[in-house]
């Protein structure tokens, strides 16, 4: 279960590290159960599919549309299938068969190995500025909040995304931490630069919001 703002402020540092340890494990353990592995920068989610080495193309029956996926060989049952988690742009989203590309973890259940082939799924976000909480709505989710992009990718934005991308960053480690947002640090900043400014004013009830 999620914790609340409440839950955050009532916690110790320690109290909390220990929290997020324990649900960082969770969600590593529900995301392994799944049929697939996948991966996600702001604009982009790219998914892997094992398959039976020797599969072809016309082997499969594979459905990408705006907001469904469905990915599976002719006859059976499908392997992953259901409603997207948001919309993508289905022009511009594509898959093939290949070799992995995606690093695992090493006690992921689904580490591609050589005789296995996959199905390599890359979708295109129509909002490219939201991470997902997952691919299909009905598999378990991830704390988007924790997600931390690549240096590499991050440095790729545009200066106004980066600086978006950067904001919530700061804003969420500081949140880990009990500590105020940016936008509570330039509040803060104001009234006491007034507070300096008219200093026959009581300020010692002001509340920030």
């Amino acid at each position: 279960m999620s914790s609340t703002a409440d839950d955050d402020v009532n916690l110790s540092k320690e109290e909390r590290e220990e929290r997020d340890k324990a649900d960082l494990e969770r969600e590593r353990e529900e995301q392994n159960a799944l049929p697939y592995t996948w991966k996600q920068q702001l604009g982009e989610v790219d998914i892997e599919v094992s398959v039976p080495k020797g599969t072809r193309g016309k082997d499969l029956n594979i459905v990408i549309q705006k907001k469904k996926l469905s990915i599976g060989l002719k006859g059976q049952e499908p392997i992953m299938s259901g409603e997207l988690c948001k919309d993508i742009k289905i022009d511009e989203s594509t898959w093939t068969l290949g070799t992995s590309h995606i690093p695992v973890l090493s006690d992921s259940t689904h580490l591609a190995t050589e005789d296995q082939q996959l199905v390599l799924v890359h979708l295109e976000k129509q909002n490219k500025q939201q991470w997902w909480e997952n691919v299909l709505t009905h598999h378990p989710k991830i704390d988007t909040k924790k997600i931390v992009p690549e240096n590499s990718k991050l440095s790729d934005l545009d200066g106004e995304t980066r600086g978006m991308v950067e904001k919530m960053m700061f804003d969420n480690q500081q949140k880990q931490l009990g500590k105020p947002t940016s936008e509570e640090m330039k509040k803060m900043e104001a009234i006491q630069k007034f507070q300096a400014a008219h200093p026959e004013l009581d300020f010692s009830k002001a509340k920030i919001s």
